[in-house]
């Protein structure tokens, strides 16, 4: 891919323990913000069960749909830990022990402390590449444009770095926030004929409380600093013809 293709992806979060709301999702935002950074641009992000059917039917529709697809979740060494395996039945592969991935782990163990459960972390798709953890030993891993990654936050974060020469971004995605202190049915209509002017760059309009201040954030992104400039333009001139008040947060 070059530097002036467009680059998509999807971030599949798989765990009963997120749909209950027991355990919060921070993986999304340290996922997007950093494939932003290399220029890939998430379009979705789904949170699934550990239901085998339903991850192998969502990973074959976000697979084909996107350059890439990032998985979170399941590949530890529980009973519903159940990613890997079906990973290996969406793309019809056998599900075996990855030898490098064993070794890894077997050394990284102490003797006696490599039990069943651990070894079922090196059980994946056959001829997975595996993507490697500082943290904790036990390796993610890839088949074609998927890549799976553990649920730990700390991990998960931990492990890009190992990504970094596998994905290929396009243009990273630039952005500029403006701060304002207003409510945003004073600014909508004119937020709108900017949108309608400048279809490429994506504007967002984002309330916010913050140290006693009721304000709205607008965000502008694209590839393109220059048509972000001509926005902030755009957006500057009704907010002094409105004589809005412009904040720091």
């Amino acid at each position: 891919m070059s530097k002036n293709t467009k680059v998509n992806a999807a971030i599949l979060i798989i765990g009963n323990e997120i749909l209950s709301g027991r355990t919060q999702d921070t993986n999304t935002s340290t996922l997007a913000t950093w494939l932003n950074s290399i220029g890939v641009k998430v379009n979705e992000v789904r949170v699934i069960p550990d239901i085998e059917k339903v991850i192998v039917d969502t990973l074959n529709v976000l697979r084909k749909e996107n350059n890439y697809v990032f998985t979170t979740g399941g590949i530890g060494p529980t009973h519903d830990d159940i990613t890997a395996q079906s990973v290996s039945k969406a793309f019809g592969l056998k599900y075996e022990i990855h030898k490098e991935a064993f070794k890894i782990l077997e050394a990284y163990y102490k003797p006696g402390e490599f039990n069943e459960g651990r070894q079922k972390m090196v059980k994946m798709p056959e001829n997975a590449e595996l993507i490697l953890n500082p943290t904790s030993g036990a390796p993610g891993f890839s088949v074609e444009n998927v890549y799976c990654l553990p649920g730990v936050p700390s991990i998960l974060k931990s492990m890009l770095g190992s990504l970094k020469n596998k994905i290929v971004g396009g243009e990273p995605v630039l952005s500029h926030t403006i701060s304002l202190k207003t409510v945003e049915s004073e600014i909508a209509n004119s937020l709108t004929k900017v949108q309608d002017q400048n279809s490429d760059v994506e504007i967002g309009s984002y309330p916010f409380f913050h140290a006693g201040k009721l304000g709205v954030s607008i965000v502008l992104r694209s590839e393109n600093q220059s048509r972000i400039d001509n926005c902030i333009s755009q957006v500057l001139e009704f907010v002094r013809e409105k004589d809005i008040e412009i904040v720091d947060r």
